[in-house]
């Protein structure tokens, strides 16, 4: 059975993959200092919960945007799975498509991970947003080539910073509006109307221009925590892929028999 990990810059998810199918995941927040140990301790427990052993994991993928935090993880499949672990993007998990921007170097190992996923999942042009810390948006074209895209502030990121710069501003939860109105009466409906109608806006203007510059006609795939609750709103979306990251791991470790 397979173990893929994604460590992002908020949350390290971890997932068993059997057979393509994800049979179980759980979610840890990112701390680099959290030592191979302790992630042992707590994914142990959570195995056990599955009814499941260590001993069930045969292979490990790895994919990581935060640096610091690789060498615990594989500390964590070598000492506890009895497996060296493929990391995404280097042999023999190479990224197997081309990177047509200018520092390929530099793409963020989710956003490739997910444009294998969508490409493989749908055909054509694919422009997938990505709801995490950032808001990624991609173009992948009909040929499965990465193309560039975009990075925006996540809507967390963007009410955190909003909230710690206004002294009288409260903190609040980030939930569709109850009404499709745009002018709040008093001081909590406002900023919910601001973070929620502003968000859908820019993801609405932003794949607008994308299409416009790609030229074809191009699907939107999203993927991430809040896809879901921005679907309510807008339909700018043609599907929802809430697993994109995990199931493009899956595929990479596929590529690597034995």
């Amino acid at each position: 059975m397979l173990l893929a990990v994604d460590a992002g810059n908020t949350n390290v998810v971890f997932a068993l993959v059997d057979g393509g199918d994800i049979r179980a995941r759980w979610r840890i927040a990112t701390d680099p200092r959290r030592t191979g140990d302790e992630y042992a301790v707590w994914l142990t427990a959570l195995l056990g919960l599955e009814g499941l052993d260590r001993k069930a994991v045969d292979k490990v993928i790895i994919s990581t945007v935060v640096p610091r935090a690789l060498h615990n993880l594989e500390v964590l499949s070598t000492k506890y799975f009895g497996v060296d672990p493929l990391i995404a993007g280097r042999d023999p998990v190479g990224w197997g498509m081309d990177l047509d921007v200018d520092e390929p170097q530099n793409l963020g190992a989710d956003r490739a991970v997910n444009a294998i996923a969508a490409h493989a999942l749908h055909p054509g042009d694919l422009v997938i947003v990505d709801f995490g810390t950032a808001s990624t948006f991609d173009w992948v074209d009909y040929r499965g080539a990465y193309k560039g895209g975009i990075i925006a502030p996540g809507i967390n990121l963007s009410l955190d910073a909003l909230v710690n710069a206004a002294a009288k501003l409260p903190r609040i939860a980030i939930e569709a509006p109850a009404t499709d109105s745009v002018i709040g009466r008093n001081t909590v409906d406002q900023m919910n109307i601001g973070i929620y109608w502003g968000y859908v806006a820019m993801i609405e203007g932003l794949v607008a221009r994308m299409k416009t510059e790609i030229g074809r006609p191009a699907k939107v795939i999203a993927t991430g925590g809040l896809a879901v609750l921005f679907e309510q709103h807008t339909n700018v979306f043609d599907a929802i892929e809430p697993d994109l990251t995990l199931r493009g791991l899956a595929m990479l470790a596929e590529r690597v028999k034995g």
